[in-house]
């Protein structure tokens, strides 16, 4: 089959279901009205790109200029066409003249890039009401964390510099305002995923990404939050327990990068450690009725504020000073343990990391190493059940006390048999 053929099929198919996604949107809105093209219209712009991409190589060098040129000024004719009771869009004129490149991508051979333009164009047209729904949903305070969020980003980020400063050259800005970024990162998501998802789902999917970007974070702020709403107190539990969960199989992927080895001889500990919370999860799970009355949303602010994660990264800088030290004064055999501790009050990455290195140069026995990470795992409990006591609800705290209490018990039982 010539080559100009399979394109035309191919382009027809791809702006058939288009179109067929577009008419769909259309009819199942509250007008009922199909907007200025449907799935024969979607097919024609597709063919239209195929058949002028091949002319333009063949007879007519602009003819593709001029089928994008005479679509787009058909489209932009009939919006100003439009009855003053509705109010014109640029949907269909983009989906208009995306459809024709996608003709023209599959006649140039990019058949990979004109399926994935006809799926993102297919999936947006698709989700007009539900994105309408969620758009609506948002209030100031959701542009507000949203812009904090973009600045602390993608504007103070790449000015911070990346190089290691102070005494043992210790202190790294970049990584430190990092820190910032994935927490109040952190904060934005658990933010939009309860707006989006609702109060119940949005505090499970947190916790689950929340344990693996920072555990502890996750802890600050659903333990604020219990207090504020203890209607939803057994959520907030259950989204503390699952964060600090997934934080240990983070760590033995993180440690299992640098050394297999080490990975491996933490893993049964680990599994020890994981087993007071996975047990409260199934408990929840069998035990846990309906309340009588529908629980209401919270209403949410930005659940992390700047303020906090700065003081949590400066926290951070002092502890990856203190691991900095001691590796440079030869202190990790005499020290090593206590050191282990107070670094995982913070931060599990950064002794994990360091005895990863230093058990995969040879400064370390594996055991050794081994006892300074679940050391490490301890500390960071025990803050984070300090900080779930502190802050959190009556029940949060009575529950949560239990099982991170549990946890380091597991732990310190553990160190035994390493």
């Amino acid at each position: 089959m010539p080559p100009i053929l399979t394109a035309i099929i191919v382009s027809a198919c791809l702006g058939a279901l288009v179109g067929l996604i577009r008419q769909w949107s259309d009819q199942t809105s509250p007008t009922g009205e199909v907007d200025l093209g449907g799935v024969r219209t979607y097919t024609f712009w597709a063919m239209l790109g195929a058949v002028a991409a091949f002319l333009g190589e063949t007879h007519a060098p602009a003819l593709l200029a001029v089928v994008v040129a005479l679509v787009g000024l058909q489209q932009l004719t009939s919006l100003l066409r439009l009855p003053p009771t509705r109010q014109p869009g640029g949907t269909t004129f983009a989906s208009a003249l995306l459809t024709i490149l996608v003709g023209a991508l599959v006649f140039w051979g990019y058949r990979q890039a004109a399926v994935l333009v006809a799926a993102t164009t297919m999936v947006m047209l698709g989700m007009k009401q539900t994105l309408h729904a969620w758009t609506r949903a948002f209030k100031l305070e959701d542009i507000r964390a949203t812009l904090q969020f973009v600045a602390i980003t993608g504007v103070i980020l790449p000015l911070v510099p990346d190089r290691n400063y102070g005494p043992f050259a210790a202190f790294n800005p970049f990584s430190t305002w990092l820190l910032v970024v994935l927490i109040s990162g952190l904060g934005f998501i658990g933010y939009i995923a309860m707006r989006l998802l609702g109060a119940r789902a949005g505090i499970l999917l947190t916790s689950v990404f929340g344990g693996i970007a920072s555990s502890t974070a996750t802890t600050l702020a659903f333990s604020r939050r219990s207090r504020e709403d203890p209607g939803l107190s057994a959520d907030y539990t259950l989204a503390v327990v699952t964060a600090c969960s997934v934080m240990l199989p983070r760590i033995l992927v993180v440690v299992g990068v640098l050394t297999p080895t080490l990975a491996m001889k933490l893993a049964p500990m680990f599994a020890v450690m994981l087993a007071p919370a996975l047990l409260y999860g199934l408990w929840r799970l069998f035990t846990r009725r309906q309340a009588a009355g529908q629980v209401e949303a919270p209403t949410l602010t930005n659940p992390l504020s700047l303020v906090t994660a700065i003081k949590f990264a400066l926290v951070y800088a002092v502890i990856a000073f203190l691991v900095k030290a001691a590796m440079s004064l030869d202190l990790l055999q005499s020290g090593l343990l206590p050191l282990s501790f107070v670094s995982g009050l913070t931060d599990m990455d950064a002794i994990s990391l360091s005895m990863a290195g230093a058990q995969a140069s040879g400064q370390l026995s594996l055991e050794l190493a081994a006892k300074a990470v679940i050391v490490g795992g301890i500390g960071n409990t025990v803050l984070k059940a300090g900080f779930a006591i502190s802050l959190g609800s009556p029940a949060l705290r009575r529950d949560v006390s239990l099982v991170l209490g549990a946890t380091a018990a597991a732990g310190l039982a553990t160190l035994w048999f390493v």
